[in-house]
C-alpha cells in the first residue's frame, strides 16, 4: 500500500534557467537542483511520480530539424516523434539526477522513464485553434518571419513571442496499467513527459500519433486523478501564484479555495500561455477529490509541503 502519493509536474521552462543561453550544462544543473528537492520528499516518506514539460526543448528540436532540411535535405521530424524524443532525453536526465540525489541521502530506489502515449479526441476543437507555446522566445520580427513560413505565433504573457501548436485535452493515459504496476511495486517513475505523446484511435482501433503538444499540467492532473494521488505539485518558475503578475499591484496568493481559484480564472487574472493551465489543472484535481494542489518553484518545494510558501489550492469556498 502507498501512504502518500504525489504527482510532481516539472515545467520545461524551469529546466532552462537562462533561455538566452540554453547550454546543456546549465540544463543539467537545473535538473540536478530540482531532483535534490524531490529526493528530500522521498526521504520524507512520499511516493513520487514525476512528469515534465517540454515546450522549449520541442522548439529546439524543431529548429534543428528545419535547418537540417534546408541545408542538408534531411527530412523534418514529425511533432509526435519530437515529443517522444524529449520524453527520452529529459527522462534520462531526471532519472540519472534523481538516482544520484537519492544515493546522497542514503536511499536506493530504481528510477525508470516510461514512454507514455496520451489519447485525445481527433475532433478536439484545439486542432483548429492552436494556442500551445513551443520553443524559445522570439522578437516580434522573428515571430513574423516564422509566421510567413507557415507557423502560427502568439505573444506569451508579456515575455516575448513564441510559436504555437494545437493542444488537445488529454483523455486517457494509454500506459496507465503499467504505471500503476510500477508505482505499486515501489519504483519511482518518470511518465507523461511533455503531456504524453498525443495519439488517437482510428476506426479500426489502431493508435496513431497526431501533430500536437498536450499541456503537461493538464496531463499531470489527469494522471493524478487516475492514480488517486494525495497531492498534485506543479513546479514552475515562480515561488507563488500572483494576481496582477509583473505589475506594481502584484499580489502573491498563499491559499486559494476551489471557489476563489475558479473566480480568478474566469476573471482573466492568469495568462493562457503560462499560469492559466496550471490553475486549471489544480482546480480539476481538487474538484475530483484531490486533497490539495501546490504551485511553487523547485527551491521552495520542501517549504511549500509544510505550507510555509507556495500557493496551496484546497477544497472549499
Amino acid at each position: 500500500m502507498i501512504d502518500k502519493l504525489v504527482v510532481i509536474a516539472i515545467g520545461g521552462n524551469s529546466l532552462i534557467p537562462n533561455p538566452s543561453d540554453p547550454e546543456i550544462d546549465s540544463q543539467w544543473e537545473a535538473v540536478r537542483e530540482t531532483c535534490r528537492h524531490i529526493a528530500d520528499m522521498i526521504a520524507d516518506g512520499w511516493q513520487v511520480v514525476v512528469t515534465h514539460g517540454n515546450g522549449p526543448q520541442v522548439g529546439y528540436i524543431m529548429n534543428r530539424s528545419e535547418i537540417a532540411k534546408r541545408e542538408a535535405g534531411i527530412h523534418e521530424v514529425p511533432l509526435d516523434l519530437v515529443v517522444a524524443d524529449t520524453q527520452g532525453s529529459i527522462g534520462y536526465m531526471l532519472q540519472q539526477a534523481l538516482d544520484n540525489s537519492l544515493r546522497r541521502v542514503g536511499m536506493n530506489h530504481t528510477v525508470a522513464t516510461l514512454i507514455t502515449q496520451m489519447r485525445v479526441d481527433p475532433n478536439d476543437p484545439a486542432f483548429a485553434h492552436p494556442d500551445k507555446p513551443v520553443g524559445g522566445f522570439l522578437t516580434e520580427q522573428e515571430a513574423r518571419e516564422a509566421e510567413a513560413e507557415g507557423w502560427q505565433v502568439m505573444e506569451d504573457a508579456g515575455r516575448g513571442w513564441r510559436r504555437v501548436v494545437a493542444s488537445p485535452k488529454p483523455l486517457v493515459v494509454n500506459e496507465i496499467n503499467a504505471i500503476q504496476a510500477l508505482v505499486l511495486a515501489g519504483y519511482i517513475v518518470v511518465v507523461c513527459g511533455g503531456g504524453g505523446v498525443p495519439v488517437v484511435r482510428n476506426e479500426y482501433g489502431s493508435l496513431r500519433g497526431v501533430a500536437a503538444v498536450i499541456d503537461k499540467d493538464r496531463a499531470s492532473s489527469t494522471l493524478a486523478q487516475t492514480l488517486r494521488a494525495d497531492l498534485l505539485l506543479i513546479s514552475t518558475g515562480v515561488e507563488r501564484v500572483c494576481l496582477d503578475f509583473n505589475k506594481p499591484t502584484e499580489r502573491p496568493l498563499d491559499t486559494l479555495t476551489l471557489e476563489a481559484a475558479r473566480r480568478y480564472l474566469a476573471e482573466g487574472h492568469f495568462a493562457r500561455g503560462s499560469m492559466y493551465p496550471k490553475i486549471e489543472a489544480a482546480i480539476d484535481f481538487v474538484h475530483s477529490g484531490g486533497p490539495r494542489a501546490i504551485i511553487t518553484n523547485p527551491a521552495s518545494i520542501t517549504r511549500a509541503l509544510h505550507r510555509e510558501t507556495g500557493t496551496q489550492i484546497v477544497p472549499g469556498g
